[in-house]
């Protein structure tokens, strides 16, 4: 055990057998059960709305959460002398949702719904509301824009500059048909109606998230949780489970068959769906990671990313027309 945890495990009432690291955090074997302690790296601000949530979850019924422990101080943050802040929370043995192996992943799809349908409650202390999809859209429509007028005056060029710019209009053509969509659909009445249900999303439900025990699913780190349309989850859990998978139909349907037997989904919801995978997500993301980085040097990686995601808009297209009814 390195000397910055075990100052930080002092101050909780627990006996740690022994400790492991594990992605961003360590996870402790104590007298006590499964526990993880990571970085705080939400703001303090959010601590008393984010602890209320997993109160009501848990009395809701939803045992399987990571809700945070409190130190014997009563504090649910603990500090080292330079600053730095800790928060320890609940964990489950077991192990990652598998996205190679389908029970697992229509089981999480399935476990959502069932999460949604209690995360609708009006909490004491306010959370935030997630930003509108127009303004997300047009926002990064213009960085879409940037990044172009800068690769077109980089010199030299190397495989990532030509791609980019090679691919640029048909991906743009999906950024414009998202927002076109959008405008032609009745997103401000389904957001309202979220907001006015007190609906609250995860904020970040994909499968590093979600563990599969003997006692069922566990579902972890609700820290980015915040009031939005619901079904913002499904699309995002979707989304990362079809870019790895490549888009394949029948697991793609499968998984919102999974989500609608528990929460039928509206057709508000549906159409919402669509329009949040017509977006070319990942390319913008790798886009503008490239703007925001060295561009002295690019890696070999980065530019696999991008050509994967040129390569799956094809797969997607397909995903778009069998299940959706939408040609671009």
């Amino acid at each position: 055990m390195q000397e910055f945890e075990q100052k930080i495990l002092e101050q909780y009432d627990i006996e740690v057998n022994s400790t492991r690291k594990v992605r961003g955090a360590v996870l402790c074997e104590t007298n006590k059960g499964v526990f993880l302690l990571k970085e705080v790296t939400t703001s303090e601000k959010r601590i008393p709305a984010l602890c209320e949530l997993y109160t009501w979850l848990y009395e809701q019924g939803e045992h399987q959460i990571d809700y945070m422990i409190a130190n014997r101080n009563g504090e649910y943050i603990s500090s080292l002398d330079n600053g730095d802040r800790y928060m320890l929370k609940k964990w489950y043995a077991g192990h990652e949702c598998d996205i190679k192996k389908t029970r697992e992943i229509l089981e999480a799809a399935g476990d959502l719904a069932k999460l949604h349908t209690v995360m609708r409650h009006e909490l004491e202390y306010g959370i935030t509301e997630g930003i509108k999809t127009g303004e997300k859209y047009r926002r990064h429509n213009r960085e879409l824009k940037k990044v172009r007028q800068f690769v077109r005056k980089a010199v030299p060029k190397g495989e990532f500059e030509f791609a980019f710019l090679q691919q640029f209009e048909l991906m743009y053509q999906w950024a414009e048909a998202a927002v076109c969509e959008l405008e032609q659909s009745d997103y401000e009445q389904l957001y309202q109606e979220e907001m006015n249900r007190s609906s609250m999303t995860h904020g970040e439900y994909n499968y590093h998230n979600i563990i599969m025990t003997r006692e069922g699913i566990a579902t972890m780190n609700f820290e980015k949780f915040h009031r939005d349309i619901q079904v913002e989850d499904l699309y995002y859990f979707l989304r990362k489970v079809m870019e790895k998978s490549g888009w394949k139909l029948r697991l793609g349907d499968g998984m919102l068959n999974a989500y609608s037997a528990i929460h039928p989904l509206t057709r508000s919801e549906t159409e919402y769906l669509k329009i949040r995978l017509i977006y070319p997500e990942k390319f913008w993301k790798i886009a503008n990671s490239y703007y925001c980085m060295n561009k002295a040097w690019i890696s070999v990686k980065n530019t696999e990313k991008l050509k994967t995601a040129i390569k799956q808009t094809e797969e997607k297209k397909m995903f778009l027309k069998e299940l959706f009814g939408f040609e671009l």
